[in-house]
């Protein structure tokens, strides 16, 4: 099934040029506007970037790599939290309330303009383990607009909030909503346990069923879930989650092995030149 995508590529600078100024030098960072994989459509009324398919950035500076290098935020897991906050040109966004996949496109965008487009990551081929350097452009990764949704049976009901009816357990209706930072950063707190985390993910993101909002009722339903009823509501979060896509076409040089696989983003993404 096809989707419509396009490249992160598309960003646009916006000029800059440092003000006159009547006693020495003064500098302005630069700034561009970076497309948003959500295209705004599910921000609720009222938020920034309701109904903005882009949102404007500045360029990082030596202070973001301080950041990037405090031994403290690294270990709070929240430097690219800070990252972020700092170079959003309008302070009214709150950055936890970003999506995932607008945050992704955020951090991406300025990893390019802050250290160029060629990310150099080792990949592990899933055929027969020989592990390889590849140099992924970032430029070419795909803005997944995520807007064929309903090709799957899957209801938008309006802002963040979808829907998909069961298979198992029939006349069960789950509305579910997508991930923003405050949920992705509980969910990587509980990956460093590795335990339970398919229903931490559920706990996460289901907002109702059949209408009911109520926390007994939805553990009550995560705790009896068919794993076929699971896997319809993962697919119909993965459907509608707009993303960045991290994909590149692997060759194994040793085995010839072909397949798709996911780039991952290691502490390397900020230090091309460690």
């Amino acid at each position: 099934m096809s989707r419509n995508q396009d490249r992160l590529g598309g960003v646009q600078q916006k000029d800059t040029s440092p003000p006159a100024s009547g006693g020495g030098l003064s500098f302005v960072v630069p700034t561009e506007f970076v497309d948003l994989p959500s295209l705004g459509r599910y921000y609720p009324e009222g938020h920034p970037l309701h109904g903005e398919d882009t949102v404007e950035v500045r360029q990082m500076t030596a202070k973001e790599e301080d950041i990037l290098t405090s031994a403290t935020l690294l270990k709070k897991g929240i430097a690219l939290d800070k990252v972020v906050e700092n170079i959003i040109v309008d302070k009214t966004i709150d950055p936890k309330s970003l999506l995932v996949g607008d945050r992704n496109a955020i951090i991406i965008a300025a990893r390019v303009s802050g250290y160029g487009s060629d990310y150099n990551v080792t990949l592990t081929c899933p055929n027969c383990g020989t592990k390889s350097q590849n140099t992924f452009n970032l430029r070419q990764a795909d803005l997944n607009r995520a807007d064929e949704f309903r090709d799957i049976g899957v209801v938008h009901e309006g802002g963040n909030i979808f829907s998909v009816n069961l298979v198992k357990l029939e006349g069960i209706q789950v509305q579910f909503r997508l991930m923003d930072g405050e949920d992705e950063k509980a969910l990587v707190k509980n990956a460093k346990s590795n335990e339970n985390l398919v229903t931490k993910q559920l706990y996460r993101i289901i907002h109702s069923v059949n209408g009911d909002t109520s926390p007994s009722t939805i553990r009550s339903l995560i705790e009896n879930l068919p794993m076929l009823d699971t896997r319809v509501i993962r697919a119909a979060y993965k459907a509608t989650n707009p993303n960045v896509e991290l994909n590149y076409s692997f060759s194994c040089g040793n085995c010839s092995h072909e397949q798709e696989l996911e780039v991952p983003i290691t502490a390397e993404f900020f230090w091309p030149d460690r």
